[in-house]
């Protein structure tokens, strides 16, 4: 098997409330074909450098190729995705992930239409974008591209204002693990459904119930990633889901796989991307 890993970088503290994780992602090449190479929903966007090689994405049926020394923005993502290296040679990929609190923080965008989808960032955000991503390419050290990365979300941070509505709903939907739902928010905002869908889809690309499922089904491939199996979960998934019916589509959803097809080919690639 190929030979790959998922090293932990601690962001810098003023990004830290906005950053679910940094990892330098370096790999030997391609896994072999028969192995499963899933990502799974997790809420986040992601920032993507790939200084060595490139990478693969396949997503609802559309293929993204990024190349080496490019920089690219990967909207949330509600499917599941296919990932590869584009050459079978050794890889290196730094992949910030931001919560949903944060990339509304970041970047002045149309959150819907980048959701599911991987754009290049300098078609985003024009000149900036594109004088980091020489200023990366022109750096040969990792902790150096990890700095400029670094200092350029910093610079982007100071831009933009916190919607301290918004701000409101996600924690709250953090907090609860996906459970609170759209009446209790508005109850609690004293917004509209309509009002706090338009917000989400300004900020995230999505609405609050769509993120509440994410977030709801995240906790659970969590601990099967970690070796639990179906009856040890299943008392907590009454909890959580109307019957199990109702968690099996939510788990074809996100992973488009069955749970007896998945734990039957789960691997380091699935896992680890998804609990470092």
């Amino acid at each position: 098997m190929t030979d790959f890993r998922f090293i932990p970088i601690a962001p810098h503290p003023l990004l830290r409330p906005y950053i679910a994780k940094i990892n330098v992602f370096e790999s030997g090449g391609r896994l072999p074909a028969t192995e499963r190479k899933l990502i799974v929903p997790n809420a986040n966007f992601k920032l993507t450098l790939t200084y060595r090689n490139g990478i693969v994405a396949c997503i609802g049926g559309k293929t993204y190729i990024q190349a080496e020394n490019k920089l690219s923005l990967t909207g949330l993502i509600d499917l599941p995705v296919i990932l590869d290296p584009h050459e079978d040679a050794q890889t290196g990929t730094i992949i910030i992930e931001f919560n949903p609190l944060g990339a509304y923080r970041f970047f002045y965008l149309s959150y819907a239409e980048v959701k599911n989808q991987i754009i290049e960032l300098a078609d985003l955000v024009g000149h900036s974008a594109v004088e980091l991503r020489s200023q990366l390419a022109e750096a040969s050290a990792l902790s150096s591209k990890l700095e400029l990365l670094q200092n350029f979300l910093i610079k982007q941070l100071e831009k933009i204002a916190p919607d301290p509505i918004y701000d409101y709903c996600i924690n709250r939907i953090s907090d609860s693990r996906g459970l609170v739902s759209v009446a209790q928010l508005e109850k609690e905002t004293g917004y509209s459904s309509r009002w706090l869908h338009a917000k989400f889809s300004e900020h995230l690309g999505t609405g609050p119930k769509n993120l509440s499922e994410i977030v709801r089904f995240k906790q659970f491939y969590q601990a099967f990633s970690a070796g639990a199996n179906y009856q040890t979960l299943k008392e907590q998934i009454y909890h959580h889901y109307h019957d199990q019916s109702h968690f099996i589509r939510a788990f074809k959803r996100f992973t488009g796989s069955t749970l007896t097809d998945l734990q039957n080919s789960m691997n380091e690639l699935s896992t680890k991307n998804f609990t470092t």
